[in-house]
């Protein structure tokens, strides 16, 4: 998998909206230029069932249209049922193995990964790329993970030169150049696109900011 396809990845379900159009939102996004994006449906009011399918494949065709990886938070049988790029599970969702043996060789499989050892697991079982945090507080998530910081972002990096590594948790088009020189292939984000009153700007500008502390030029 190429750094490069996480370098600006977009999380959202209906839920995170506030009641906005989420098509809209993802097709701004897509716009602005974000490199991969996943689909989680999760909490109070998520969609399930056709509903839920329906919506994944909209959601699915959006990022065809923009040559975008399309992945789908845990949901594996929703994932083969339509054919996804990929799948992202957390620590609690089973072994890589076993989720590959379902998935099969070409799907991509994220792992979320908060600390040195379960990077280090998730790579050694194959994934794909991992997701690694909280690197600071977040409200959007409601877990009780504690907040690593960059540091562990570091050392991860260095341990694990060649895997594609997506800092999450509480960050900001600010916070992004440091973390992309801490090692990170790319960041990952919900609130700061979904958000903000115009999603295509502030992809854009988180994807400017990344994209500097990556080569040095601007976008």
């Amino acid at each position: 998998m190429d750094k490069q396809t996480v370098n600006l990845y977009f999380i959202m379900g209906t839920v995170n909206l506030a009641g906005r159009d989420p098509l809209h939102v993802l097709e701004e996004a897509l716009k602005g230029g974000i490199t991969s994006f996943q689909l989680r449906e999760k909490g109070p009011g998520a969609l399930t069932g056709e509903e839920l399918k329906a919506f994944a494949q909209a959601c699915q065709q959006l990022c065809e249209q923009y040559s975008v990886p399309f992945i789908v938070n845990d949901d594996i049988g929703l994932a083969i049922e339509i054919g996804a790029d990929g799948i992202h599970i957390g620590q609690e969702d089973g072994y890589i193995s076993a989720v590959r043996d379902k998935v099969g060789p070409d799907m991509l499989i994220g792992v979320s990964t908060h600390n040195v050892t379960e990077a280090i697991a998730a790579a050694d079982a194959g994934a794909d790329y991992i997701g690694l945090g909280p690197v600071y507080e977040t409200q959007t998530k409601m877990d009780t993970q504690p907040v690593i910081g960059i540091e562990t972002i570091r050392e991860v990096a260095s341990l694990l030169p060649g895997l594609p590594i997506v800092a999450i948790g509480g960050i900001s088009e600010r916070r992004a150049g440091a973390i992309i020189k801490a090692g990170a292939s790319g960041v990952a984000v919900i609130s700061a696109i979904s958000g903000e009153e115009d999603p295509g700007e502030a992809a854009s500008r988180l994807k400017g900011a990344v994209l500097l502390s990556l080569t040095g030029i601007e976008m």
